[in-house]
């Protein structure tokens, strides 16, 4: 069993965070972020630290303790650091261009795709074939970059397509010759 939950959350210096009802907000140099969390689950700060209980013994509450605890661990972070995605274009003629809050992507297709940016985020294109997206949000992020990566998937073969800059792709042999 997980002990994710059980883990005392440390607020740091220039963190703000206030629990009313079932909502908690964290507010930081960054920015703020609000979640709302369910009944099972209860919520507190003292000292310095914020501190995640279940209130029953259900399966429902022992998984969303652990899930509430990460969520609120991943709300602190974002405000205090942020987070970052970075994409890599792989291919001939792949690329991205950011064009105000725009992404421009051309992956081969026979026109360039164009992503509008979200509000909370920003994108930066490093290189021509590099891309970041920052935001203090950390499903934001990764869904905006999801979103990105799903306009040409890599494929196994020749690892052609628009991928993570750590990910590696596993490579399949072609056919063998007669």
């Amino acid at each position: 069993m997980s002990r994710i939950g059980k883990r005392e959350l440390i607020i740091p210096d220039g963190v703000n965070v206030d629990i009313v009802d079932n909502k908690i907000t964290v507010k930081g140099p960054k920015g703020t972020l609000e979640l709302n969390f369910d009944k099972l689950v209860s919520v507190s700060v003292s000292d310095g630290k914020v501190v995640v209980d279940k209130n029953n013994n259900s399966k429902l509450a022992i998984a969303l303790h652990g899930t509430t605890n990460s969520l609120i661990k991943n709300m602190i972070d974002g405000v205090t650091e942020g987070f970052e995605k970075n994409l890599e274009a792989v291919g001939v003629g792949y690329k991205f261009a950011v064009n105000g809050k725009k992404i421009i992507v051309n992956a081969g297709y026979s026109h360039p795709v164009e992503v509008i940016i979200p509000d909370e985020l920003s994108a930066e294109a490093i290189s021509n074939t590099e891309l970041v997206i920052k935001g203090i949000d950390k499903k934001k992020v990764s869904e905006f970059a999801a979103n990105i990566r799903k306009i040409r998937e890599p494929e196994p073969y020749k690892g052609k397509g628009i991928r993570y800059k750590d990910e590696h792709i596993r490579r399949k042999e072609g056919k063998k010759a007669a």
